[in-house]
């Protein structure tokens, strides 16, 4: 078989990648009675406490493309399940705030905990050279995944869509150094 370059065995890796992740996420939800798209929310929600944004029913439906009676699903079933706490806003006491309790974070830790320390090992191993090629390219290709997904329209402005979508010429975001990675995982 012909060698497909390095382009399609970077992309077949992703690939990869991407199927043993999605496995790992589907092993974690199901052990824990969790919708996929409960997962999901979780993340979001973690995603918006680490940047410290308030969230809110209308940020997690628009991060995960849903209307708001699914949105309400979603909240209804990880509000059983005990992973997420809704309280009143204390400077709009009509606005709803939405957190990850503490429980659910000691689940996502027991699980994914081995696999995010064993990354950051890998990635305190790189040079800063090798980091920024690494974040580059991570940081690009979220973009060109986001450009490919219908959820990414519905999150964005219909006129930014559009023209996204009718632009000839794809966005690429900033380029990063061509770097040999001499790390690995043991």
């Amino acid at each position: 078989m012909d060698d497909p370059g390095p382009g399609l065995r970077t992309v077949h890796q992703l690939r990869a990648l991407t199927v043993e992740l999605d496995l790992l996420a589907a092993s974690f939800a199901q052990r824990h009675g969790l919708h996929p798209t409960d997962l999901r929310a979780l993340i979001a929600l973690l995603d918006a406490a680490r940047a410290e944004v308030p969230a809110t029913p209308g940020l997690l439906g628009r991060e995960l493309g849903i209307n708001s009676a699914g949105t309400t699903a979603v909240l209804d079933r990880l509000e059983r399940l005990g992973h997420v706490r809704r309280t009143r806003d204390p400077h709009d006491r009509r606005r709803v705030l939405l957190e990850v309790t503490e429980r659910a974070v000691a689940l996502g830790q027991g699980f994914f905990g081995p696999l995010i320390g064993e990354t950051v090992t890998l990635v305190d191993g790189l040079s800063a050279v090798e980091r920024a090629a690494v974040e580059g390219f991570l940081s690009t290709m979220r973009e060109i995944v986001a450009r490919s997904s219908p959820a990414w329209c519905r999150r964005e402005s219909k006129t930014r869509c559009r023209a996204m979508l009718s632009s000839t010429t794809p966005r690429l975001g900033p380029r990063w150094p061509p770097v040999r990675v001499t790390a690995s995982i043991r």
